[in-house]
């Protein structure tokens, strides 16, 4: 069974494919029966997404890959390719997501400016650099990358560490570049919005967790934007589902950004009303289990 618009296969019952234009697109053979049920999950995981990004500044890459990962292997693409595109179309929807999670903080003014116009541009050329990159690489590769970081991560969150501090204030210079051009990269690799790793990285320099959620929402788009670009130009040599262009699903992407938009300013209200503990706690566990998932998949399960 496919999911993103399955052709209808010879002497297939008519009744359940579609026979018709929409808007110029030409959808004849669409298998609705099997759209549908993945069409509300896909529903679902935009509005669990949106509160993740609103309440974690993680943009809700970090939910998005792994169920688009599991669905797109229902839909039976080659499990070489799969991660590919869940990690592609995940940074997509991170780009509306983080405008109305950055909206919501900033209006708290939880947003850190300084440290925006320090870390834009590296963050940036970093996200463009491994998106191209990822583009190229093994699907074990990434699926190796976003659950070892993303573990050692949630370990992090989960320690009573939030005290810990490597520097009294965020770096600038060549050394805040470096740090601010690895987590573009490795976010646009694991299709996150970059909060899984500049959150930690701004609270371990002293900015408080409140504070470094909302910088990290903004920073969300600062790696989707030129991150989804250089998914978009790839060109994989294999069969993608309908509606795909380069590595990115429009139609998951169409299916997901509405529940992400309409609730990710419910999740900037949990954030701050959460204490610091309990905020940084919730992060780690959820991190956890999605780590140990990919690990599995990636070590064990072949």
């Amino acid at each position: 069974t496919a999911w993103m618009a399955v052709r209808s296969a010879p002497g297939a019952d008519p009744a359940r494919h579609m026979s018709t234009t929409v808007a110029g697109i030409d959808l004849t053979g669409i298998d609705l029966a099997a759209l549908l049920p993945v069409a509300l999950a896909m529903l679902g995981t935009g509005l669990i997404a949106g509160v993740m990004a609103g309440m974690l500044g993680i943009g809700g890459g970090i939910v998005i890959v792994p169920v688009l990962e599991y669905m797109l292997g229902e839909a039976g693409v080659a499990a070489e390719w799969r991660m590919h595109v869940a990690v592609a179309t995940s940074l997509a929807t991170i780009i509306p997501t983080s405008l109305a999670s950055a909206r919501a903080h900033h209006t708290r003014g939880a947003v850190d400016w300084p440290t925006v116009r320090t870390w834009s541009v590296p963050m940036l050329a970093g996200a463009l650099g491994g998106a191209l990159l990822a583009a190229r690489s093994a699907s074990a590769l990434l699926t190796g990358i976003f659950g070892t970081v993303a573990v050692l991560i949630a370990l992090k969150m989960l320690l009573p560490l939030d005290g810990l501090r490597l520097t009294e204030s965020t770096p600038r210079g060549p050394i805040g570049a470096i740090i601010a051009a690895v987590i573009g990269a490795v976010s646009a690799m694991m299709g996150i919005g970059g909060g899984t790793l500049s959150v930690p990285a701004m609270t371990l320099t002293g900015l408080p967790i409140h504070r470094a959620v909302g910088t990290a929402a903004f920073f969300g788009l600062v790696i989707s934007l030129p991150g989804t670009a250089g998914y978009l130009l790839a060109q994989p040599p294999v069969p993608l589902p309908w509606g795909t262009v380069g590595l990115v699903s429009v139609l998951g992407v169409a299916l997901i950004v509405p529940g992400t938009i309409a609730t990710a300013p419910l999740g900037a209200r949990i954030a701050h009303a959460l204490s610091r503990r309990a905020l940084s706690a919730a992060f780690g566990l959820f991190l956890f289990v999605v780590a140990v998932r990919m690990l599995y998949r990636t070590f064990l399960a072949g």
